[in-house]
């Protein structure tokens, strides 16, 4: 039967057909296969598995099937449409796809045996609901699609479900499917797997598949925003419609839901009964869950009936005089119920002096409330960290409060009230920012989702050093509420104070100096997470936020140690001076600010070593060892060297002082002698330069001396610096001149020497700095020009020195004319080429670029002239002085003897004066 097979041609279908009808009564298969799948070797080889292999013939003489329990008859054919195709699924055939085949084959498994059509294997084991179509004729054929590439459907949702194809995200399947994590698609599923029928490795239940196919939050949603800012509005309809949604105005017909600002909004607003009125929390759930929420947890309706219902209580409340307090709570608070006014201002001196003996226990944060309200401050409404309202109605008027005070306890009630409202804060920083977001980080799929908003760095850089803040404030109001339960005039405050600030000293810092970073991470993670983005946007909704963001929250650990200096010296002021108080508070607010000085002179190291990695990544070929931790950045200075042992005289170059060492570098130009590095192959890295380039690494322990040369009317802002190591005999003297007008140098070099102290451990910086005038060390800066033709002299005078030593090497070109005048035009090219980076002709004239095309002097215009000779004429215009003019009107090269000697103008050429005797000079000053 193999042979029979093998040996099998498309012209041979019929007489193959009868050999097979002959054999019907045997077990063995008969595999049809239509043309196109004929053409495949591989889909002819895997259909040998199934049985004998044939080709498919007309549709009209397609033999009927055996009847079981003889083996089936199969069609492999490609598409499922058309006259074979319907014929064979007519007669009962077991029809398949090649991808089928293939599949099968390749997993080793026998074919279905049922005899409904298969394509491929892409949607296998997966059981299929739909939600929301209304269309039957769209329903009819994806349920065809999906039974071609092997699924099953369920008319209803069940616990063999797999995944959820929905129109809208809304519906009882909806909620089911979100509820127990199923996937919810759209339609585009079905359609995407069918386009990739004919790929054997495509698999629709692979997560990048479902993940791009993935039903959107808001798909079929038609919202209307009502109450909320103009800006606000515009940002929620880009959400919305990012994430399969669209906006409509209120009297829309085809309106879903209406979603309101509840803070902005009392009356709900009049629309159809089938519309959902929901709070802004809905909105933004949806976005972060990515899956539309359950509208009934977020009516807007029921908020009014909570706030209607806790308006009226507080109108009973402040009718009775009592506060609202469950029964458990119900103890002396509760007995002032049926209390006069005038019994109420009696219980309140008791305690307030002290007499009940109840107030001898600790104060419950309700009891403290009353006497919290006091201030009015903005943040009175905070919650307490037990969940409790902080301040409520009191039932006595705050100015009777507030006579029976002195002004050192009203004060001191401030600072109580200040400390309990922040930590608050930080409470609620701790308890509805970060612990969500690190249990969310720590749960790593459940429920087939992935729940973290945030990984473990980002957590790290934005709530990393807020926990040791929090808890040494809660310790700190614990004992503010003692003292408060137990006032009188003598107790030291400041004691309370300095028994924390040691705790201050190493709390505050890491958090203040990467309060930047933790903003900016802040800010990178708001904008780049949209799930972050909502959980932000649900926790400012809440009243414990007060509407106020994370970041201006994250803010008031900065501010709170100033304002608790500020309420020291208040107290200071209205405590007498011999209160035993009044020198526990000096010393308090003494060692507030040094706690504050020193997180300030934390920052500026912090700052300083962070500078230090952006010097280094701009500088090329910087060494690795000036990034150090012992090491900060403190100053930067853009300088014109005068000397020539650096870089060169009248090279730009930038020292960025450290506290040890300083950085020489050259400042590169972007249309001046840039050159792109290259990546080693000889071929340009696009946009890799970097704006430095490594000149020197100077130890300031080799800076002997700093000298500032006096001003003058052709010397300004010049200073020298004598170097020496400890491997060298002879001094070095560097000469500079500020070029940066935002730096002064008198404070310049100040710092620069107070360095130079502390490296050596000197106390006395002044006696690194002398000043001279400048001809004392023979500076001259009047010849010193810094103008782009300026720029071009200078590097003429220096091209001349490298066409003298192109020159002689001439001897290497060749003796042939056409090929010497072809080098030597090799090498006018590459003149031309470096003058045109040192005018930067991009931004120089036309004109000026004529003209310094014509300083090339031409070539000479007789055809045997020698490569040597050509070299020889080649001459900078610039180049010519008058002793030349006159010597060269004769025969140019020809002649040994009348060879002259090329000598750039005195214009041209650097005036570098003798600095043998400026070391010595310096030496006996």
């Amino acid at each position: 039967m193999d042979e029979l097979s093998k040996g099998m041609t498309q012209t041979g279908s019929a007489a193959s057909t009868d050999k097979i009808q002959e054999n019907d009564g045997s077990s063995t298969s008969v595999v049809y296969v239509s043309e196109p799948c004929w053409e495949c070797e591989r889909v002819r080889a895997a259909c040998e598995r199934l049985g004998t292999v044939a080709a498919a013939p007309a549709p009209d003489l397609l033999p009927p099937p055996p009847q079981p329990p003889a083996s089936p008859s199969y069609l492999v054919t490609t598409p499922f449409e058309g006259e074979l195709f319907d014929a064979a699924h007519k007669a009962k055939y077991r029809v398949l796809g090649p991808t089928a085949v293939l599949q099968l084959a390749e997993r080793d498994e026998p074919p279905p045996a049922n005899t409904r059509p298969l394509y491929s294997l892409a949607m296998r084991g997966a059981v299929i609901c739909f939600s929301g179509f209304r269309k039957k004729d769209e329903l009819t054929y994806l349920i065809t699609l999906i039974h071609y590439m092997g699924g099953s459907i369920r008319k209803d949702m069940s616990s063999k479900v797999t995944h959820l194809i929905a129109a809208a995200a809304t519906g009882d399947k909806y909620r089911y499917a979100s509820g127990f994590g199923l996937p919810v698609l759209a339609r585009s599923w079905v359609d995407a797997c069918w386009d990739r029928r004919d790929d054997p490795s495509c698999l629709a239940t692979d997560d990048t598949i479902i993940k791009q196919h993935k039903l959107k939050v808001f798909a079929g949603a038609r919202v209307c925003f009502v109450g909320f800012p103009e800006d606000e509005t515009q940002h929620m309809a880009d959400v919305l419609v990012n994430n399969g949604g669209g906006t409509c105005p209120l009297d829309d017909p085809d309106c879903t839901h209406v979603v309101v600002d509840e803070h902005n909004t009392v009356v709900a607003p009049e629309c159809s009964s089938r519309v959902h009125i929901v709070k802004a929390e809905w909105f933004w759930a949806s976005v972060q869950n990515e899956e539309a929420q359950d509208e009934r947890d977020y009516l807007f309706k029921d908020y009014l009936d909570e706030m209607s219902r806790r308006s009226s209580v507080g109108g009973a409340t402040a009718a009775t005089g009592a506060p609202e307090e469950s029964v458990s709570n119900a103890g002396p608070v509760a007995s002032t119920a049926g209390s006069t006014p005038a019994q109420l201002q009696r219980l309140r001196k008791r305690k307030l002096r002290g007499g009940d003996s109840a107030l001898h226990k600790r104060r419950s944060s309700v009891g403290d409330a009353v006497l919290l309200s006091l201030s009015g401050n903005l943040l009175d409404c905070t919650p307490s960290p037990d969940g409790k309202q902080l301040l409520e109605e009191t039932e006595v008027p705050d100015n009777v409060v507030r006579k029976l005070m002195s002004p050192r306890q009203q004060v001191f009630m401030e600072l109580l009230q200040t400390e309990s409202n922040y930590v608050g804060i930080l409470h609620t920083i701790v308890t509805m920012f970060k612990q969500p977001l690190e249990e969310m980080a720590e749960e790593d799929s459940s429920n087939g989702k992935n729940q973290a908003l945030l990984n473990n760095t980002e957590l790290k850089i934005i709530f990393g050093n807020l926990p040791p803040i929090y808890e040494l404030h809660q310790r700190m109001l614990e004992d503010l509420r003692y003292t408060q339960t137990h006032w009188n005039e003598e107790l030291s405050i400041g004691r309370l104070v300095l028994k924390y600030t040691p705790d201050m000293v190493k709390a505050y810092p890491p958090f203040v100096n990467f309060f930047e970073n933790t903003k900016e991470m802040l800010q990178q993670c708001d904008r780049e997470n949209p799930r972050f983005h909502a959980f932000l946007k649900i926790c400012q909704t809440k009243p414990e936020c007060g509407r106020q963001s994370l970041q201006e929250l994250l803010i008031r650990p900065v501010q709170r140690l100033p304002s608790i200096s500020l309420l020291l010296d208040d107290i200071l002021k209205h405590t007498h001076k011999n209160n035993p108080d009044h020198g526990a508070l000096v010393s308090a607010l003494a060692g507030l600010r040094e706690v504050m000085s020193h997180i300030n002179e934390d920052k500026r190291k912090t700052e300083g070593q962070l500078q230090m990695f952006d010097i280094y990544n701009d500088i090329d070929q910087c060494p690795a060892h000036l990034v150090s931790s012992h090491r900060s950045f403190v100053s930067r200075c853009e300088v014109v060297e005068l000397s020539k042992e650096l870089s060169g005289r009248g090279d730009h170059l930038v020292l960025f002082l450290f506290t040890d060492t300083m950085e020489v570098c050259k400042k590169r130009s972007k249309g001046f002698n840039s050159k792109s590095p290259t990546n080693g192959t000889g071929t340009m890295r696009l946009g890799s330069s970097k704006p430095y380039r490594h000149i020197s690494l100077m130890p300031l322990s080799t800076v002997k001396r700093v000298v500032d040369i006096r001003e003058a009317e052709d010397c300004h802002n010049v200073f020298a610096l004598m170097c020496r190591s400890n491997q060298e005999l002879k001094e070095k003297l560097y000469s500079f001149m500020i070029t940066d007008e935002t730096v002064d140098k008198s404070h310049f070099l100040r710092q620069l020497c107070r360095q130079m102290a502390n490296t050596v451990c000197k106390a006395d910086a002044d006696k690194f700095l002398a000043c001279l005038e400048s001809h004392q060390l023979d500076i001259d800066t009047s010849d010193l020009a810094l103008s782009t033709l300026s720029k071009v002299s200078k590097f003429a005078a220096r091209t001349r020195i490298k066409l003298e030593a192109l020159a002689g090497l001439s001897g290497w070109l060749r003796a042939d004319s056409a090929t010497g005048l072809l080098d030597t035009w090799v090498l006018r090219a590459h003149l031309l080429a470096q003058v045109g980076r040192a005018l930067s002709f991009n931004k120089t004239p036309s004109k000026l670029k004529r003209a310094m095309s014509s300083m090339i002097s031409p070539f000479g215009s007789q055809s045997n002239l020698t490569p040597a000779s050509q070299l020889a004429q080649m001459r900078l215009a610039s180049c010519n002085n008058i002793n030349e003019m006159g010597t060269s009107g004769g025969g140019g090269a020809e002649g040994g003897g009348g060879e002259v000697q090329l000598v750039a103008p005195l214009s041209v050429q650097p005036t570098r004066k003798a600095t043998a005797g400026a070391a010595a000079a310096l030496r006996r000053f």
